[in-house]
């Protein structure tokens, strides 16, 4: 990744994640899939299932899928500011993207399952031809991640809803060789190991949400984590200090607000051409 300096004009654009975990012989592990690396968005780099919020997405005939109200979405998204259909609309792209990019599929009669080759309908076809029954319930809301009004790692700014859910039983997850090249589970600190390595690249959302789960031992711990509080706004505030480009983050003396949203550093700074925190690699889960 290079770091980036223009300033977007456009409003961020909705979009959802969804942070897949199991539990592995050593703990906790999460899925990461590995962006194409002509990909415009994050190419090359190591992130969670996701995209876009599409139009389809959030078509209201979606609803008689959902095995929750759309009022009980809403609900859990807990955003007063967003509008039902939105909101519900975010639930089908993180379960459509997990779908596409991943095969994973959260709906009834879903073991075995696998992603497109292509050929098969897609995710909105299926959907209505096959009466799927959409798991919106296993898919619980986490955090906000809204892009910084000066992005360093992209040219995009983009409204983030990430989703925290176990692997579903009798699935297996594999990349889609179009969107994504590579995937892996790997344990949050691993991942992070990999990173400060130079295996593997991460942006700031990903390295920071991997500090997180890294101070879980299980799935049911980092579930439970989630649904104990409503998914904390995280817009980040990005500025050039002593000549290197730094990103805060809620609770930093140098951000408009002063309550702390997650775990982990405050700062990260872009330094040997990435991004670490000040005190290096043990400061992540200081």
């Amino acid at each position: 990744m290079e770091l980036n300096s223009d300033v977007p004009t456009l409003p961020p654009r909705d979009a959802a994640t969804v942070v897949m975990l199991r539990d592995g012989a050593q703990g906790l592990e999460v899925f990461l899939v590995k962006r194409h690396g002509l990909s415009d968005v994050l190419g090359g780099a190591y992130v969670f299932p996701g995209g876009k919020l599409d139009a389809a997405d959030c078509d209201v005939a979606h609803h008689a899928h959902f095995d929750r109200s759309a009022q009980a979405l809403r609900s859990a998204l807990a955003e007063a500011d967003t509008e039902e259909y939105i909101a519900c609309g975010l639930f089908v792209a993180a379960l459509r993207e997990t779908f596409e990019e991943s095969g994973v599929l959260f709906a009834s009669e879903a073991a075995g399952a696998q992603a497109s080759d292509g050929t098969a309908p897609d995710f909105h076809t299926r959907l209505a031809n096959q009466q799927l029954r959409l798991h919106t319930s296993a898919v619980q809301p986490w955090t906000r991640w809204i892009t910084p009004r000066m992005p360093s790692v992209s040219s995009k700014r983009f409204d983030t809803r990430f989703f925290i859910a176990a692997m579903p039983e009798g699935q297996l997850a594999v990349h889609d060789n179009v969107e994504a090249t590579e995937s892996a589970w790997l344990q949050p600190r691993t991942a992070l190991q990999q990173y400060w390595s130079r295996e593997i690249e991460l942006a700031p959302p990903q390295i920071m949400s991997l500090a997180q789960l890294a101070r879980h031992a299980s799935v049911a711990s980092a579930m439970a984590e989630a649904a104990s509080r409503p998914p904390p706004v995280i817009l980040p505030e990005a500025f050039n200090e002593n000549g290197e480009r730094t990103i805060c983050y809620p609770g930093d003396a140098g951000h408009p607000v002063s309550a702390r949203a997650m775990p982990g550093p405050l700062r990260l700074y872009w330094r040997n051409k990435r991004f670490e925190p000040e005190g290096g690699f043990d400061a992540l889960f200081a």
